[in-house]
């Protein structure tokens, strides 16, 4: 799982907790339909929000054929449990572009020759792999109206842009192509809901988003990049901690006017993950501590290969692994998250407990997304 926006639960109310892992199934069985079982690795957290961008705009009832809800059977992520998942339109379209953003990403991989894909043999198969997905995804797009020529024509530009970038060129230059990638997924999911006049306020708010995407990302690798001998866009440019910064401010508040700007029929969880929890990505990628993480335990003993393996089976068994907020690993005996509630959490506003009142979040934006 790769992505930006990955919300803490506690920072959601129960109803956008829901919603929110309704659209995560949603894409992952999306991408298993269409694209066969191995296409599910492509599920991300990013790529949802092309599908709750969609289900925002669609009007209630309306299309009732194209988007919605069904009930989706157990599974182990979800604690053997059956849940809502989005279904339909936006769903598909999330599929599509998620396929390409994990392409882009193997591809990436493999440009950098990172870990094992610096092996000839496991390049070439990785290389196979990004190959099958834009194809796949093309034939998806299709279906949808959506051209995934563009996808592709970004990622296919990026490795030219970054050997043109040096010590004083403009970093934004490096995140361009991100930046048109994702203003034309956005954009899409207007037309596709039948709200055209939000195509030009949702392809802004795309553009913002694959710039801050970018960035994130460079500042999060930069210092193994750099260890590494690996290319980095702030290195590279000589952009240096402070400007990555106000670019990233200055991205999350764009995105925040140009939301403004696009009718919804319900923006409650759009507004959490692209307002509040876009301005959380950035603290967290700038060092803001977790709120829920308490000081460190004491170092616990471990485990051997088999004895960890077979506490692990127990632990899988008994749903522990699934269900449970934490439990300990098998081998190293450390606390771990439960798969049902993994995402980072930081700075928690305790929205989910603030009665639905307009100042829940402490932002000022007057919003009531907690109800």
């Amino acid at each position: 799982m790769f992505g930006i926006i990955r919300p803490c639960r506690h920072r959601l109310s129960e109803n956008l907790r829901v919603e929110w892992t309704a659209h995560l199934c949603g894409l992952c069985l999306a991408l298993r339909r269409a694209h066969g079982q191995s296409a599910r690795l492509a599920t991300n957290y990013d790529g949802l929000l092309v599908s709750v961008l969609y289900d925002a705009q669609r009007a209630p009832g309306e299309n009732a054929g194209a988007g919605g809800r069904r009930t989706a059977g157990p599974c182990p992520l979800r604690g053997m449990r059956t849940a809502p998942v989005a279904c339909g339109t936006g769903a598909d379209l999330a599929a599509v572009v998620s396929l390409v953003l994990a392409s882009a990403k193997i591809r990436d991989h493999v440009h950098d020759r990172d870990g094992a894909l610096a092996r000839p043999a496991l390049a070439a198969a990785a290389r196979g792999v990004a190959r099958r997905w834009d194809r796949a995804g093309a034939r998806g797009g299709a279906r949808l109206g959506f051209d995934t020529a563009v996808l592709v024509d970004a990622v296919e530009r990026q490795p030219r842009l970054e050997a043109l970038a040096g010590p004083g060129s403009p970093v934004l230059a490096v995140t361009e192509p991100a930046e048109v990638a994702t203003a034309a997924a956005f954009a899409h999911t207007a037309r596709l809901a039948g709200r055209p006049a939000n195509a030009a306020p949702l392809a802004g708010a795309g553009r913002l988003f694959g710039r801050l995407a970018h960035l994130l990302d460079a500042v999060q690798d930069r210092a193994a990049d750099e260890a590494a001998g690996g290319w980095n866009p702030l290195t590279a440019t000589g952009t240096g901690t402070a400007e990555a910064r106000r670019l990233c401010d200055e991205a999350v508040r764009g995105v925040e006017r140009e939301l403004a700007s696009a009718e919804f029929s319900d923006g409650r969880l759009v507004h959490v993950l692209l307002v509040h929890e876009l301005r959380r990505a950035v603290d967290r990628t700038f060092g803001a501590a977790c709120a829920h993480t308490g000081p460190p335990a004491p170092e616990p003993r471990g485990r051997g290969l088999l004895a960890g393996c077979a506490v692990w089976a127990g632990l899988l068994c008994t749903c522990r692994i699934c269900c449970r907020e934490t439990y300990p690993d098998p081998w190293t005996g450390k606390e771990r998250e439960g798969w049902c509630h993994k995402a980072d959490c930081c700075d928690c506003c305790d929205c989910c407990n603030c009665g639905g009142s307009d100042s829940c979040c402490g932002c000022g934006c007057g919003c009531s997304c907690c109800d």
